[in-house]
């Protein structure tokens, strides 16, 4: 029995040195990519043509939408120029994380939106702006990793490391 145990045990820690030995960097980008696709798809959704509100956006921000704020609904305030700036956001944004430039701010634009998000729809918490929140602050706290245009700049010199992850 102890046998067992001790072979056991040694193959659960060669599984986790292998899990281990995955690098910080190939984690990093695929959540750089899975916090940027349901925001990229949603952005082109906005647009017909460049710069060019989609009839559907218009008329969510303008009669759906409405942001929940202490048990009160109140329709956006400028719902146009919200419908814009959230358009561009899904568009610009998702592209910066994938790319890895400007993680951390693409990052916090993330998270701002999903804040504004769960105000106006809170029943999608606990599936949809619960981990985006979560990996937003991951990537706010870790930098985009080696495999980013981030690190890239860092190694020219074109901007401050900030602390991203080494691996």
């Amino acid at each position: 029995m102890a046998s067992l145990i001790h072979t056991a045990q040694r193959a659960l820690g060669t599984a986790e040195q292998l899990i281990v030995a995955i690098p910080h960097s190939i984690a990093l980008f695929a959540l750089r990519a899975a916090l940027a696709i349901p925001f990229w798809r949603s952005g082109m959704t906005k647009w017909e043509g460049f710069l060019n509100l989609s009839s559907g956006a218009r008329y969510l921000f303008e009669q759906e939408f409405k942001l929940h704020v202490f048990g009160q609904a109140f329709s956006y305030p400028f719902p146009l120029t919200m419908a814009f700036l959230a358009g561009l956001g899904e568009v610009i944004l998702p592209v910066l994380l994938v790319l890895g430039l400007f993680t951390r701010f693409a990052a916090l634009g993330i998270l701002a939106m999903t804040i504004i998000i769960q105000l106006t729809i809170p029943d999608g918490l606990i599936n949809f702006h619960l981990p985006w929140a979560a990996m937003a602050l991951g990537l706010m706290a870790f930098g985009g990793g080696k495999l980013s245009l981030d690190a890239v700049m860092a190694a020219f010199g074109g901007r401050p490391r900030g602390g991203a992850v080494a691996s």
